[in-house]
């Protein structure tokens, strides 16, 4: 399925993240710290420990200039829960100790993050290659760009039964502009299986016509990342 298909991005996909070369810039989205605290079940993992991780092993792998947070990073609206603080001190940390820079777009989820973050925050985010804009997603950004990275939907496709976090790619579908939708980094987030989802099912205004935005999923045995065609096709497919 995924033998004869070309996609054009120059971002390189990693575990639940992005890196834009052209701008040493690694991208992340949807962390949501303090997911598992403010769950009403207990959770599989410790999300804090587990983000921060996970955040080491790319910062390693990628060495980048700027780590750019794509919104929601945070998880709870009205209240921090336990360890949230500790977490993100960590984070924060752990981005520093690689000699990078730490931007965040707030997202939705982010009504607290003042209270906890005094590092750099702006709306929307032009990395340094001038092309690429991040944001979480939520509302339409006022720049234009050639490129937008944001987060918000936390897709996943559904293949033979399975549910596994996918990217979103979609070439010149916003406006001339390309779009590449992150999958949530927290793997706390079940994910929203995209399918089946019309322009209207999903939450950000910059994926419109769904059927032309190409799924990829990164195989994490491996690290390859598997293309597919644009959801239209693909839907008669699977």
């Amino acid at each position: 399925m995924t033998d004869d298909i070309a996609v054009d991005l120059p971002i390189s996909i990693h575990d639940r993240a992005a890196f834009v070369p052209a701008a040493e810039t690694l991208v992340v989205a949807d962390i949501h710290l303090g997911k598992a605290a403010a769950s009403s079940v207990e959770a599989p993992i410790d999300d804090g420990r587990d983000a921060v991780e996970r955040l080491r092993g790319l910062l390693a792998e990628t060495e980048p200039a700027t780590v750019v947070i794509a919104g929601d990073l945070l998880h709870s609206f009205s209240r921090l829960p336990r360890g949230v603080e500790r977490d993100l001190e960590r984070l924060v940390e752990t981005v520093e100790a690689a000699g990078a820079e730490l931007v965040v777009t707030p997202g939705n989820h982010d009504t607290l993050l003042e209270d906890v973050f005094s590092g750099t925050t702006v709306e929307e985010y032009r990395l340094a290659d001038g092309d690429t804009v991040v944001c979480h997603g939520h509302e339409r950004p006022d720049a234009t760009a050639d490129r937008y990275v944001v987060g918000h939907d936390h897709p996943a496709l559904s293949i033979e039964g399975r549910k596994l976090p996918c990217f979103l790619y979609g070439p010149a579908c916003d406006e001339e502009a390309d779009v590449l939708v992150l999958p949530a980094f927290t793997r706390l987030a079940a994910g929203t299986t995209v399918n089946g989802l019309s322009g209207r099912d999903f939450q950000t205004p910059l994926v419109q016509s769904p059927d032309a935005f190409h799924p990829a999923v990164r195989d994490d045995s491996s690290g390859d990342v598997l293309w597919f065609p644009p959801l239209g096709e693909l839907r008669r497919m699977l």
